[in-house]
């Protein structure tokens, strides 16, 4: 192998290794546990690197905000999601895998509208 390329391939390997590095875990999540919250948006937050849905959700003790962590906005637009597919005061159920720490908060699996029609484009068994 000619040294350029080698210098190209060692570039190529650190810079791959740098953006996977910088994903968290989430670990912080128990994905042995689902949850499903029903309440009205607060916001829907459409950023990277992950979007989130601030949900109000009644509880016996009031009124709870729960943040609801997302995927990209990538990830999201090729589910069928757009910036405008929530909006603050819609009703929604959100079903998340809640955090360890139970901290009102958790990962994002699934969600419907008021209607009980799903948000986004729905997953077949089995796809991840």
């Amino acid at each position: 192998m000619e040294p350029s390329s080698r210098l190209l391939a060692v570039l190529a390997a650190l810079l791959s290794g740098a953006s996977a590095s910088g994903h968290h875990s989430g670990a912080m999540f128990d994905a042995q546990k689902t949850l499903t919250l029903e309440g009205a948006v607060k916001s829907f937050q459409w950023s990277n690197p992950h979007c989130w849905i601030q949900l109000w959700v009644p509880m016996p003790s009031g009124t709870v905000e729960w943040s609801i962590e997302m995927g990209s906005t990538t990830e999201l637009y090729r589910s069928g999601w757009r910036p405008g597919t929530l909006k603050a005061g819609d009703r929604v159920t959100v079903q998340v895998h809640p955090v360890r720490d139970q901290s009102p908060g958790g990962a994002f699996v699934s969600a419907a509208g008021a209607d009980g029609k799903p948000l986004g484009f729905a997953r077949r068994a089995g796809e991840t």
